[in-house]
């Protein structure tokens, strides 16, 4: 079955080594969650808020070991008013055996506030505070 695994992390500034250092730490954090292979991945989005365009956050997942042949993407959110600001947000597509509610999303700094109820979902099943 193949599953969408989101997840979401701001940033203070839009400068280059916190978007790149910030889109690897979801990445990680997403990977870990869901014990997910490269191998397995169809394709890896990412988009960003208008205000962040100081680097490609895409450049993150080429500095995971055996990631390199995984097709990543940029693009843009739709720039909705009250919108949260610097906001990096993934979404992975995978082939895996797990059910949709088994998938653990992965909300880190500000983005908690997108899904809080997928963070204490999370929480209350023993993972990391997100």
């Amino acid at each position: 079955m193949i599953r969408g695994i989101r997840g979401a992390i701001t940033v203070e500034q839009n400068e280059a080594n916190e978007i790149v250092t910030a889109t690897e730490t979801l990445l990680r954090e997403m990977i870990r969650a869901n014990d997910v292979a490269a191998d397995h991945v169809s394709f890896v989005l990412i988009s960003v808020t208008d205000d962040i365009d100081a680097a490609f956050p895409a450049q993150a997942l080429r500095r995971i070991d055996g990631w390199t042949y995984v097709p990543v993407m940029c693009t843009r959110e739709i720039p909705v008013p009250g919108s949260l600001p610097r906001c990096i947000r993934v979404m992975m597509t995978v082939a895996t055996e797990k059910r949709q509610h088994e998938i653990h999303h992965v909300y880190l700094g500000e983005a908690v506030g997108l899904r809080p109820d997928l963070s204490d979902r999370e929480s209350r099943f023993g993972e990391c505070q997100r």
